[in-house]
């Protein structure tokens, strides 16, 4: 019987862990691999003395401190979680796509989300050669560039209002059309921002990095548009399957934490981009997991 088993190991995952080593709690983590998103290269502006700081230096330094503290560790997928009533506390059952099983008191979720993706040609090969999921991580990379914004909701027009503040060009791609939204009214204003509403993006170009956009409008015609960053903004998918029927989730699949990542489920807390927490950043997901280990610390004290 495990104190802690953590499933992901995202920044999230991996800072849970660290930290609950630290507090001589038995742990399990369950994770494909160590990372997650963070293993795509980031730079997180605006810290102390404009530092700026990669998601790789972030897991380099937590991976380093977990392979010297020498912690149990699986090399896989979760595939089912299940609840069993002990006494005044529930214990929890994980079970691994391999078919084999661990017990433990607590549960940290920290399997984040998975972008949409756009699904045209080359979009795997340009990932982070000017392809992004995240206007919020990358916007300040793209200083006086062309850039396109692919998506229909919200983020889309966020989004492309962030990049508007630092691009030379932004045209926003909105496949569905846009939602009567302020933002969308303030972009419709701008000079450096070209609205295709009911467009299509059929092809992403690049001979190593992103150059080019083929757009196809509503009539059938296409053009080319060079741009030298594209994000894919049509929304995130949790990867929350694991505890539905578990634990509170939001409309679009969220846990839903309080403000110690606990869940509505006593024993079961979660952190990163899984959560309804705000904004899907490296730092953000860091302090989640230190605060998600913390709070399952505590919550074991009265086991």
């Amino acid at each position: 019987m495990y104190d802690v088993i953590i499933i992901g190991g995202g920044p999230a995952g991996l800072t849970a862990a660290a930290y609950c080593l630290r507090k001589r709690l038995e742990v399990l983590l369950i994770a494909p691999d160590l990372g997650g998103k963070a293993n795509y290269r980031m730079h997180l502006a605006g810290l102390e003395g404009f530092e700026h700081i990669t998601g790789e230096e972030i897991v380099r330094k937590f991976r380093g401190q977990l392979q010297y503290l020498d912690f149990a560790r699986i090399r896989g997928m979760a595939a089912k979680i299940e609840a069993h009533a002990d006494e005044s506390f529930e214990t929890f059952t994980v079970f691994t796509e391999e078919g084999n099983r661990y017990h433990t008191r607590a549960l940290i979720l920290a399997t984040g989300v998975m972008p949409l993706r756009l699904h045209v040609p080359d979009e795997e090969m340009l990932l982070g050669r000017g392809l992004s999921y995240s206007a919020v991580s990358h916007a300040p990379l793209f200083w006086e560039r062309e850039t396109a914004v692919v998506g229909s909701g919200d983020l889309a027009l966020r989004s492309a209002a962030e990049l508007a503040l630092v691009a030379s060009r932004v045209v926003l791609v909105a496949p569905e059309g846009l939602p009567d939204h302020p933002l969308k009214r303030k972009l419709t204003g701008q000079q450096n921002v070209t609205i295709l509403e009911k467009h299509h993006v059929t092809h992403i170009h690049g001979n190593g990095y992103v150059h080019a956009i083929s757009v196809r409008s509503p009539e059938g015609s296409e053009q080319e548009i060079p741009v030298s960053g594209v994000f894919g903004e049509l929304g995130f998918r949790p990867l929350s399957d694991l505890v539905q029927g578990l634990v509170e989730l939001n409309a679009e699949g969220y846990v839903v934490i309080d403000d110690r990542c606990r869940t509505s489920r006593p024993g079961i807390f979660a952190a990163g981009d899984v959560t309804d927490t705000y904004a899907e950043q490296v730092l953000i997901a860091t302090g989640e997991g230190a605060k998600a280990a913390l709070a399952a610390y505590d919550y074991l004290l009265y086991y």
